[in-house]
């Protein structure tokens, strides 16, 4: 099944209490059902030749008042996350889904590829996205952000949390007890899935997707920068302009410090790297010296052969 779908389906499903949870349950094998029954929705639902908004708004405009908010949202997520042919079947998993949530019991989620589960809890964290001002987007993003430079500084961090050894509910546990009081609740609750829905061995990269995934539903891009000294109000803010006219788009700051970058930045938006740092340059003032020395003597060796 879909790795964004999964995502969102345990994250919504584990917003419900039970009673809700059994009526989304039913109403998702009723309408399971129903796409059997009816080939005017079925063909309306799975077109090739629309567009995934055009089939969702069929399905908001025939079933928003017939069922649940949160049966309404899955359906509509699968429409928007499945190839149009596989809507029936993304419809049936979402059934046997919700089922396991409505009897109370545990979902394990499968083994995926990493950028398959970057994917998962992309859409786990979607799906906790949607009540959110941009607002707390923001805080929420950067939080994710200096968790992940923390599991990436802390060896001792970074191998609980890698373990394969260790089930990842207690990987998840560890995770919400570590940011319990100190973070956004939103913030808790998606670290928390990491563990479950991402790899062992690919924390950091999971938590940067879905700081990624936070900018993205505010509309901005992440740049990430590593500063070689802290970055007051004012230099962040002249910063932020310069790379916003760089991207041609809103940014989204994310600083953390490098000492070892001695003094300026290192700045990363999508494939792009601007390095501005004292140690950047420094390295290429190293290399220039390098090659200039290599011409040096070259030029020195072929003058005294010719000499000779």
């Amino acid at each position: 099944m879909n790795p964004s779908l999964q995502g969102y389906a345990s994250a919504t499903l584990a917003s419900l209490d039970a009673t809700m949870a059994s009526t989304v349950s039913l109403d998702l094998r009723q309408f399971e059902g129903l796409m059997a029954g009816e080939p005017t929705l079925f063909a309306a639902l799975t077109d090739t030749a629309l567009a995934p908004s055009v089939r969702r708004a069929v399905l908001n405009d025939l079933f928003s008042s017939k069922v649940a908010a949160p049966t309404l949202q899955l359906v509509g997520q699968a429409i928007s996350s499945v190839p149009a042919q596989e809507v029936g079947i993304a419809v049936a998993w979402l059934d046997q889904r919700a089922l396991h949530a409505a009897e109370g019991r545990e979902w394990t989620e499968e083994p995926l590829s990493a950028l398959s589960a970057r994917r998962r809890v992309q859409g786990f964290a979607q799906a906790v996205f949607a009540s959110l001002t941009n607002d707390e987007l923001s805080q929420i993003g950067d939080e994710l952000y200096q968790l992940a430079r923390l599991v990436a500084k802390n060896l001792s961090l970074r191998s609980v949390l890698g373990d394969r050894d260790i089930a990842p509910s207690a990987r998840s546990a560890f995770v919400a007890n570590l940011l319990d009081g100190k973070v956004h609740p939103a913030t808790s609750r998606i670290a928390s899935y990491v563990p479950i829905g991402g790899r062992a061995r690919d924390v950091v990269g999971t938590l940067d997707a879905v700081v990624v995934k936070a900018a993205e539903t505010r509309g901005w891009r992440v740049a990430r920068v590593q500063a070689g000294a802290e970055l007051d109000v004012a230099q962040r803010e002249a910063l932020a302009q310069s790379l916003e006219a760089l991207a041609n788009h809103p940014v989204d700051l994310h600083v953390s410090l490098d000492e070892s970058l001695l003094a300026g930045v290192v700045v990363e938006i999508g494939d792009l790297r601007l390095d501005d740092s004292l140690r950047g340059r420094l390295n290429v003032l190293r290399e220039h010296v390098a090659a200039s020395k290599h011409k040096f003597v070259s030029q020195l060796t072929t003058t005294n052969e010719g000499a000779s």
